[in-house]
């Protein structure tokens, strides 16, 4: 009878701390859930151009935009999903004017085609948000020869803003929106090994790339300065959607973490955020996660780097941007 006290406490514990957990899940769950865009601004009138949003974050962010009034044009590899998306968009949100265009970040012809095209029909664009991209994918090249995330992260979205900018300007204010990673803390800029031509990474040559798009948005925010357009990166958070369909090590994190990971919806706060919030209207340059500044390493701030990777893609990309 001595241990009675002991097993009395050892067996309330047992029952109080499932209880506690299942009482604490949801607000466990809502600070994983992390910022959210409160902005209640509407876009009727505005045009917008999401890359990638077929799927996953992309796709809400469009959804969002679209239920906002703005006319959104989905640019994406896979037509059929991207058709498919636009649908399901103009279903749920009423508005009609949801659009699927093809444009492959992995082929500068499929970039110019889109971007030839979106001139020919439209007016004006008021928001780009340069969302597509790949992960950590085995080593391959893009139609044009370029290692595929350094050219889909980066160069991709850098010729596309190219050749878009001076609609932006003329369409001013306007935005455009990089979505980076937390991963750039991790990647470098060794130009002597930009595309992974002496030794090659996935995860690193990943980082590299979102890092790259950190220095793009830099650099391009400091030669806007003046024209009322804007430029500014994010991190959406720890997000499992297709993108990490080439490591099976995410794949099985992320069904081992899912109650700990961000929904597509969720993860697309901050994208919503640097597109829509006054409060944003005269901000660039700067790089954002759960709707909030961020921290930026040390290489993304390195304006010198930013500046010869500027004219290092340019050149590469065969383009004349002063």
């Amino acid at each position: 009878m001595q241990d009675f006290p002991g097993c009395a406490l050892a067996l309330g514990l047992a029952l109080a701390l499932p209880l506690l957990g299942l009482l604490a899940a949801p607000y466990i769950r809502k600070y994983f859930a992390g910022g959210k865009c409160t902005s209640t601004a509407k876009l009727n009138g505005k045009v917008v151009v999401i890359t990638g949003a077929n799927t996953g974050i992309g796709k809400e962010t469009a959804k969002d935009l679209a239920g906002r009034g703005a006319r959104v044009i989905l640019a994406c590899r896979d037509m059929e999903k991207a058709e498919a998306a636009a649908n399901e968009i103009r279903t749920k949100t009423g508005n009609q004017q949801v659009i699927a265009k093809k444009l492959d970040l992995a082929d500068t012809k499929s970039i110019r085609e889109f971007a030839e095209n979106f001139q020919e029909e439209e007016k004006e664009l008021h928001i780009l948000i340069n969302n597509a991209g790949v992960m950590m994918c085995p080593y391959s090249k893009t139609v044009d020869g370029f290692e595929m995330q350094f050219g889909v992260n980066h160069l991709g979205p850098f010729l596309l803003t190219f050749l878009l900018i001076e609609c932006l300007k003329q369409s001013a204010p306007s935005r455009i929106v990089n979505v980076s990673s937390l991963g750039h803390r991790r990647g470098s800029i060794h130009f002597e090994n930009l595309q992974g031509e002496k030794s090659y990474n996935g995860n690193k040559a990943y980082c590299n790339s979102k890092l790259a798009s950190i220095l793009f948005t830099r650099e391009l925010a400091r030669r806007l300065q003046g024209t009322r357009v804007t430029a500014n990166a994010l991190h959406p958070g720890a997000v499992i959607t297709e993108l990490v369909r080439h490591s099976a090590i995410m794949i099985f994190l992320g069904k081992l973490l899912t109650f700990f990971l961000k929904t597509a919806q969720e993860g697309a706060q901050t994208s919503v955020y640097c597109a829509v919030a006054e409060e944003l209207e005269s901000v660039s340059g700067k790089y954002f996660s759960d709707c909030k500044p961020a921290y930026i390493s040390p290489e993304g701030r390195d304006d010198e780097t930013a500046k010869k990777l500027w004219d290092v893609s340019c050149k590469l990309l065969g383009i004349q941007w002063d």
